[in-house]
């Protein structure tokens, strides 16, 4: 167990509001048909102005207010997302840019672990706080899906939106109820194929973007396969989650799960008991906003009142690796 706390959270989304019926419209579709197929009514675009670092260094003002600090209280930033506002650098150094502290020599730089990047980050950095070698750590999930949706695989264009979230953590006091129970993140690389963007790095460059190799360049996702695999794999792994701090299900006040889909939803409720209650589910106006996903939930579940200080929390999700992972949070 780990005396790290989870000061305050912050979020922001973007401007433009895509509604399902303007989906079934892009999309091509009968009416009603992205209701249906994914349970999103309305998701959020980035404007041309709303960069990845723009939206980051929004939500990130606000966690860092929620946390009763300032900016320069603030001794490492890490943007943990799913997609790059660009090659390089890293998009930590943009949202510290976006943030007006260019000049304070603060380090900053990603962890990518795509869809779970922040509970990976939240996980790895909790360990530094808690070592001390940070004191204040500012994570940041801001995620331009949009910009990568292939229009031609509807199912999954019909399911993303843009947005990001951010959380700042610090050490927790030896008397204080708050601290990370435990954490554990796996990858079976089998499913390693089934969620992709396959060029734009060295395999595939950027030079070689035509109108033949255009797919090759947005976003792909074979849901059912990864659908199957989650399910084999999800109860398994709760398992080994929960049973070192003996805890149960039934024991935490809120699950946060990564919004991959309202399918994933329903398999993640049936297959690992979890109540209606405790679900925190935001896909219906947030849609799949990858990496910013689970500090969203955990945003809303925190102002929503669903999760209070010294309540059990269940950050969870699976992720393009295909990767599974969780974290037990006493908030």
């Amino acid at each position: 167990m780990l005396r790290v706390k989870i000061l305050g959270t912050g979020k922001y989304l973007p401007s433009r509001k895509i509604t399902h019926e303007e989906m079934d419209q892009r999309l091509g579709t009968r009416p009603g048909w992205a209701l249906k197929t994914t349970d999103v009514r309305i998701r959020h675009f980035a404007t041309k102005e709303e960069t990845a670092s723009f939206m980051g260094a929004r939500a990130a003002e606000a966690a860092i207010a929620a946390a009763g600090l300032e900016l320069s209280d603030i001794d490492c930033l890490v943007c943990t997302s799913g997609t790059k506002e660009q090659a390089l650098p890293s998009t930590a150094s943009f949202i510290q840019l976006a943030l007006g502290d260019e000049l304070q020599g603060v380090p900053a730089f990603d962890i990518d672990a795509t869809c779970l990047s922040f509970l990976a980050g939240l996980d790895l950095m909790s360990h530094l706080v808690a070592a001390g070698r940070y004191r204040h750590v500012l994570l940041v999930a801001s995620e331009t899906a949009s910009a990568g949706l292939n229009w031609e695989e509807k199912e999954s264009a019909a399911l993303f939106g843009d947005g990001a979230a951010a959380a700042v953590i610090g050490p927790s006091a030896e008397e204080d109820a708050s601290r990370i129970v435990g954490a554990k993140l796996r990858t079976y690389s089998a499913g390693a194929r089934l969620s992709e963007v396959r060029g734009g790095g060295t395999r595939l460059h950027p030079r070689e973007h035509s109108a033949e190799t255009e797919a090759d360049f947005l976003f792909h996702m074979n849901g059912p396969a990864i659908f199957k695999m989650a399910s084999k794999l999800l109860p398994g792994f709760v398992d080994e989650l929960l049973a070192p701090s003996g805890t149960k299900m039934a024991d935490f006040k809120a699950v946060i799960p990564h919004q991959g889909s309202a399918m994933s939803m329903r398999l993640m409720s049936k297959k690992l008991g979890i109540a209606k209650e405790q679900l925190i589910y935001i896909t219906p106006n947030h849609g799949n906003t990858i990496a910013a996903s689970i500090p969203m939930g955990l945003h809303e579940a925190i102002i929503q009142g669903k999760a209070r200080r010294g309540d059990r929390l269940l950050l969870l999700g699976t992720a393009a690796g295909l990767s599974i992972g969780g974290m037990i949070v006493d908030y």
